[in-house]
This record gives structure tokens, C-alpha cells and sequence, in this order.
């Protein structure tokens, strides 16, 4: 029996629920900090999907299973994170927009620093994009810049999702591998948000690397080849020379259904790590300063007890982010 229903009853940003932080005034911020300090922030990109799913179903598919996490845990969700970084061969595809990553990572770290200095010091960010390789850098490059005590983690959907988005031949309910746009994410998108999901329109394309496989990960990294997809130039042309239409895989296969077990699977590990946070740090507490810093206690007593409580702001720290 599933813990989670599907497809979600979803679109709560601009509704009053207060689950996103930005339809929170501040008597809700300062009630929610007192019953739950942790917020997911869903991440995704503007990036071409074909015909069967909009410019913004990355940020589509992170926000609907973050809401439903939400909606059980009682934490908050910051906005999404619409705009992100890209590896060098999707530029030039019609309809994506790839942010610098030295642009992107600041961007990370400002929107860490703003979380930390309002109390909501318990971070969670969460994508199906990717973008694995540059939100690390930036949660490290945070961290070594203000060293004060956090709880900051990316987790990476499809790493999550695992084996429910393979293939039958090696042991998922697909008919094909993951790649972009493709059968498996497709069905993700179509399970999650079905009045945006137009199978209908979608097409196949047939992918391939210069390489044979075995050497270069497929979609998601999930299959656990030697080499992870973006840990590479020169194994792959531009998807905009390639792959005009946006689709990598076999859109025509997608089914809702299938998706299911890996939805499932990636809201149950993140209520699991919402709860585990909370039972090793209830609220308002977090990792001891004196293993999580060397800076002065006297220097970092009063940023800790931060604005909201008379105490200093984190940007007496440092600044730029």
C-alpha cells in the first residue's frame, strides 16, 4: 500500500498553504521555525523537452515531489531554483538557457546564506537536472567561506531512483535506458503532473556515443559506468546538432504507471532524511560549533543566535556570498 498519492493534488506556490517559505509572512516564518527548521529547495533548469513536456519540467518534477514530502513532514519549501547550470553539449539547443556555473554556484551559496541568517539552517536541495557536479562546490565553497554550524545536503534524484529507472534488461520496468526526455523521465513527468504531460505529441530519437557503451553513463549516472555523464567532452556532438527535437530516447513509450515505485522510492528517502535530521538535531539545534568551525566562539556566539533572536547577521562574517 503506498504511503503517497499520485498523481499529487500540486501547484501550492501560489496558494495559501503555507508551504512554500514565499507565501509565509513573518509570524508564519517565526511559528514554522519553532515546529520544523528544514526546507528542501527543488532545483530544475529552463531546457527543451520536446513535445511531450514544457521548458520547465526538471523544476516541475522536483517541486511536486518536494510538496508531497511537505504536505506529510510539516517542513517548508523555498522557491525553485529555475534556471541552472548546463554541461558544454547542450548549449545552443533551442529553448535552453545554461547559466555560467561560477554564476550559479554564487547564486547557490547567496540562497544558502539567506536560509542560514533566517533560521532555516537545515537545507535539503533536491534535482532531477544533474547539476551534481557544481551544487557540491558550491555547498563546500559556503561552508569554507562562514564555517558555522549547518546541515546542508544535495541530494540527487536519480541516484535516489536507482534501479526503478532502468531498463528490463537490467532489472527496471522500462522498455529502454534512461537518457533526456526519454521514456523513464517522461513517465516521472506524466505521473507527477498530468495536465502538463502531452504523450500524444511526443517522438522517439535513437542516442548514441562515439564510444561503445560501458565507458560513458547514461541519464541520471544510474548505471554506474566508469565514467559519469558529464565527466566528459568529446564522447558526444550538441544535442542542438544531434537532437533538434529536444528528445533523447523513446518519448512514444513513456508510461505514467511506470514511474511509480522510483516516485515512491525518492519521497520515502526524503521524509526518511527530513526525520533523521530532526531526531539527531531537534529544532534549533545543530552541529557543535567547536567540530564544525575553529573560528572563536566569542566571534560566533552572536551570529548564531542570529537576527531574528538580537544577535548579529552571517554577513558580518564574509560578503560577497
Amino acid at each position: 500500500m503506498s504511503n503517497w498519492n499520485l498523481p499529487p493534488q500540486g501547484g501550492h506556490m501560489d496558494k495559501p498553504h503555507k508551504i512554500y517559505l514565499s507565501t509565509m509572512n513573518m509570524k508564519d516564518c517565526k511559528e514554522r521555525l519553532e515546529k520544523d527548521d528544514v526546507i528542501i529547495i527543488p532545483m530544475g533548469s529552463m531546457e527543451n523537452h520536446g513535445n511531450s513536456g514544457p521548458v520547465g519540467e526538471d523544476v516541475f518534477i522536483a517541486c511536486r515531489i518536494a510538496e508531497m514530502v511537505a504536505e506529510k513532514t510539516g517542513c517548508t519549501l523555498s522557491p525553485p531554483i529555475y534556471y541552472g547550470s548546463h554541461p558544454a553539449y547542450h548549449l545552443g539547443q533551442f529553448l535552453n538557457f545554461p547559466v555560467p556555473d561560477e554564476i550559479f554556484c554564487g547564486y547557490i551559496r547567496a540562497i544558502i546564506s539567506g536560509l542560514w541568517n533566517s533560521g532555516f539552517r537545515k537545507m535539503i536541495f533536491i534535482s532531477l537536472h544533474g547539476q551534481e557536479y557544481s551544487t557540491p562546490v558550491a555547498i563546500q565553497e559556503w561552508h569554507k567561506r562562514y564555517q558555522v554550524p549547518a546541515m546542508v545536503f544535495y541530494v540527487d534524484i536519480p541516484r535516489v531512483m536507482a534501479e526503478t529507472l532502468k531498463d528490463k534488461k537490467n532489472g527496471g520496468p522500462f522498455n529502454n535506458p534512461m537518457q533526456h526526455a526519454c521514456e523513464a523521465e517522461q513517465s516521472v513527468f506524466g505521473a507527477l503532473c498530468p495536465e502538463m504531460f502531452f504523450p500524444e505529441q511526443a517522438e522517439n530519437t535513437e542516442v548514441k556515443g562515439y564510444l561503445p557503451y560501458g565507458h560513458v553513463d547514461r541519464g541520471g549516472d544510474i548505471y554506474m559506468y566508469p565514467i559519469p555523464g558529464h565527466c566528459q567532452v568529446g564522447n558526444c556532438g550538441l544535442e542542438v546538432v544531434n537532437f533538434p527535437e529536444g528528445t533523447l530516447g523513446h518519448a512514444k513509450e513513456a508510461d505514467p504507471k511506470k514511474a511509480i515505485p522510483a516516485i515512491e522510492k525518492v519521497c520515502n528517502y526524503l521524509e526518511k532524511l527530513h526525520n533523521d535530521i530532526l531526531e539527531k538535531f531537534p529544532v534549533g539545534k545543530l552541529p557543535p560549533l567547536n567540530e564544525m568551525s575553529q573560528r572563536s566562539r566569542e566571534e560566533m556566539e552572536e551570529v548564531i543566535k542570529g537576527v531574528r533572536k538580537g544577535g548579529r547577521h552571517i554577513y558580518t562574517i564574509a560578503w560577497p556570498c
